[in-house]
């Protein structure tokens, strides 16, 4: 297969899959997304012109004119699914993984790979939706396969566990998923430390680095422990802080005001020789600070859009449109490129080794 592979991107958002899948070589011939913002974000960055910004629900009457595109990827919306959210199966988001199989089903592609959160790959609350699922593929002819990954194995500097559901059509192969995780251990590359993936861009309010996220930090009155000084809730909203160390959570769709991620800007950019919330963190577990309502340190603040462009591996030179909200929701939302790249590659090469 040295042919360049075609593809249709389905709840395609800002494009961080497309631009994963786009890295390892496929070229994307349509794409859907509702939001506006995102569509506009990427046709600022797909002049093309291949994106649709409609409800898929109607362009179901004519996808068939793209049947025979090699793949068809997208990550439905999840909130129907996810821990986070109420996890109602009859939300009308729930359905959408299904309208997805519609698309597979008029396109006929050699091969789909959906993502989703973590908790419809793994949660026994999920094991019907799954089957559901895995039998309608089944039924239109496709071999799938739930793998949960970890974006940090794949060089992103986020600790965002998702499931990919991948089908390879008329696969009559008996160890694809034991090939299947020996190919993904190929792309395997560690992802740099906060510290080391964000230096470049330097303090909040520089040219390289605008200050885009203003939401007061306060501490939490009643603060909720954990053993981790990067677990627990002991401010208030439901922005973390971060481990410069280590890596982040998952960013959030949720991202723009109190539920935006913070750092310590004079640990990250300055010369604090420790992160100030390991000691405010000490603090409270030995009963030396007695918590109270009152305002963080200015040292720590909320992560700038620049920030979280990096930490989803976005281009930095990317282009997002909408308000500072739209945009720190389209970076929420996306999947993060290098993942997706690697999940590109590994689909590919089974496509060639192993087909």
């Amino acid at each position: 297969m040295s042919n360049t592979l075609t593809a249709v991107s389905l709840f395609t958002g800002a494009g961080g899959m497309d631009i994963g899948f786009e890295r390892a070589g496929i070229k994307i011939v349509f794409a859907n997304e509702m939001m506006s913002e995102a569509a506009q974000t990427y046709n600022a960055n797909h002049p093309a012109g291949i994106m649709v910004n409609d409800d898929i629900y109607n362009q179901l009457d004519t996808i068939d004119r793209y049947e025979g595109t090699d793949l068809v990827f997208g990550g439905p919306p999840c909130q129907g699914f996810s821990v986070a959210g109420k996890m109602d199966p009859d939300d009308e988001r729930s359905k959408l993984i299904f309208t997805f199989l519609d698309v597979v089903e008029k396109v006929k592609p050699k091969a789909f790979v959906m993502e989703n959160v973590k908790a419809l790959g793994v949660l026994e609350k999920w094991e019907p939706v799954r089957k559901k699922y895995l039998d309608r593929a089944s039924k239109l002819g496709y071999l799938c396969v739930p793998f949960v990954l970890n974006a940090t194995e794949y060089g992103v500097s986020q600790k965002r566990e998702r499931v990919f559901f991948i089908g390879i059509k008329d696969c009559g192969d008996p160890f694809f998923e034991y090939h299947m995780r020996n190919l993904f251990d190929k792309h395997k590359t560690i992802a740099p430390t906060i510290r080391e993936l964000l230096a470049s861009l330097g303090k909040a309010g520089t040219d390289k680095n605008p200050n885009t996220c203003t939401a007061k930090i306060t501490f939490a009155t009643s603060p909720i422990m954990r053993k981790s000084p990067y677990s627990g809730m002991y401010f208030n909203g439901q922005g973390r802080p971060i481990n410069i160390d280590g890596y982040a959570n998952t960013l959030p769709a949720s991202m723009g005001g109190n539920k935006t991620p913070f750092v310590d800007e004079e640990y990250l950019y300055g010369d604090a020789k420790e992160d100030w919330v390991v000691d405010y963190h000490k603090g409270l577990v030995d009963g030396s600070i007695v918590p109270e309502f009152k305002e963080a340190p200015g040292r720590l603040r909320r992560i700038t859009i620049n920030e979280a462009i990096r930490i989803q591996t976005f281009p930095d030179d990317y282009i997002f449109k909408g308000n500072k909200g739209k945009i720190y929701t389209q970076i929420g939302n996306a999947v993060p490129c290098k993942l997706a790249e690697a999940v590109a590659k590994t689909v590919i090469d089974y496509l060639n080794e192993c087909q």
